[in-house]
């Protein structure tokens, strides 16, 4: 059972830091995915192809991946506060300028340039909640964070359908309003950023000392345990060779593969269907907040089992089959049920992902092993949504992109079950165990 102190302290950390980085990767995934509403009329506006639009899309997690690493281990060394910040602002100012694309390469080099941007981000929360939240507690830490990408989907879709259908402006389309509208609080909340986040729990003065004492003692301990285990990895270098590291990627890059093929595709999905950008919107946001209420009561209840292997597997499981759903549902009611499948699966699935790495990483090896599974996952994220735009082009139909997707999160359970079984084999990770 909890303890009175650590309840009082998990609800401050709760309180205190879940809200605001949910906030900042609101912002982040929007600015990420609204390309998928953009689309309706951009792609006829500066003559993308299907094919060329995948492309593009695909090529932010290009810049993502050659830049992750370096750029969290730069966090690592100058604190999350003044890099986030950083991070955020560059984004925001990438992302309208995406609004003055002209063509195929423009589009290409501004979503390259995106992914460069926001590179660390993402890891970069992740290695952060590990410095505050204790085991116990990280993996339903990590879910809420993450639920702010299928909430941005829920609430930015019906904000980017009507952000469509806004008339000529300032003599912008409804496409470039769209991006330089939806960039706007990214570089706010860089600047908000240096005023709201903690580096470390012993900056923390909005705890008092007998919670910031009984935190540091928490989290100093349970470091002391990983670095005594044999399996422990703490170097930079080692982390990035680790192979535990290298499978957590490839699990992560079925379900990068499957979350933006959604962000990209899903609203042109449904918009044959006949519906209006604004009704497109209020579709695309239905499995979205389904998604949300599954990721936190899944993640809970990975926490009170102290269990991630089935927890990861179910889910991908889940959404490999809702792909194949989708890719032979014929009317709009079934492609959507389809779609609730993939994005409970999807968002399910990654908190329990997410609460792996720290079990045997710490320090720089933290820093650059988070940041190689990121990276290298959300390749996915490129291969998922070129691989349906391809596709699409050459067979005028989704059905086959969506199957290849659906494989690859067929793999990310296969890989999840091996990556359990070597570790009962030749035990490297400790397991984390609930109180009682």
């Amino acid at each position: 059972m909890q303890t009175d102190l650590e309840a009082r302290v998990t609800r401050r950390l709760m309180r205190r830091i879940i809200p605001f980085v949910m906030l900042l990767y609101f912002v982040s995934f929007l600015d990420r995915v609204n390309v998928g509403f953009a689309a309706m009329t951009m792609n006829k506006a500066i003559v993308l192809s299907p094919a060329a639009f995948g492309l593009g899309g695909g090529l932010f997690f290009i810049g993502y991946f050659l830049f992750e690493v370096p750029s969290n281990l730069i966090l690592h060394r100058v604190g999350a506060r003044i890099w986030i910040a950083r991070v955020m602002i560059t984004w925001g100012f990438v992302s309208a300028a995406s609004a003055f694309v002209v063509g195929p390469t423009s589009f290409y080099a501004l979503r390259f340039l995106l992914g460069v941007a926001e590179a660390g981000f993402f890891p970069g929360i992740i290695l952060y909640l590990s410095l505050w939240f204790p085991a116990r507690q990280r993996a339903a830490a990590a879910a809420w964070f993450m639920a702010a990408a299928p909430i941005s989907t829920a609430l930015g879709s019906p904000i980017s359908g009507a952000l469509m259908q806004l008339p000529r402006l300032f003599g912008l389309a409804n496409w470039q309003l769209l991006y330089v509208i939806e960039a706007v609080p990214a570089v706010v909340l860089g600047v908000v950023v240096l005023r709201v986040l903690t580096d470390t729990p012993s900056k923390a003065h909005w705890l008092d000392d007998e919670e910031r004492g009984w935190l540091i003692a928490k989290l100093r301990d349970e470091a002391r345990t990983r670095e005594s285990h044999a399996g422990h990895t703490a170097g930079a270098l080692r982390a990035l060779v680790d192979p535990r590291v290298l499978a957590l990627a490839l699990i992560y890059f079925g379900t990068s593969a499957g979350l933006y093929t959604l962000g990209l595709w899903a609203p042109l999905m449904i918009r044959e269907f006949g519906f209006s950008a604004w009704q497109t919107g209020l579709l695309n946001a239905v499995p979205s907040v389904i998604a949300v209420v599954a990721m936190i009561v899944w993640a809970r209840h990975s926490d009170k089992r102290g269990e991630r292997t089935w927890h990861v597997v179910i889910p991908c499981v889940l959404a490999c089959v809702g792909f194949v759903f989708a890719g032979r549902a014929n009317t709009a009611l079934m492609t959507v049920l389809a779609l609730v499948a993939v994005n409970v699966g999807i968002s399910a699935a990654k908190a329990p992902v997410w609460a792996m790495p720290s079990l045997f990483l710490s320090g720089a090896g933290a820093a650059a092993g988070i940041a190689a599974i990121n990276s290298l996952g959300n390749l996915g994220g490129f291969v998922g949504p070129a691989v349906i735009g391809w596709l699409k082009g050459r067979t005028g139909s989704y059905a086959a992109g969506l199957y290849v997707v659906g494989a690859t999160l067929a793999l990310s359970a296969v890989v999840t079950l091996l990556l359990s079984r070597s570790a009962r084999r030749q035990p490297a990770v400790p397991q984390v165990t609930p109180d009682h």
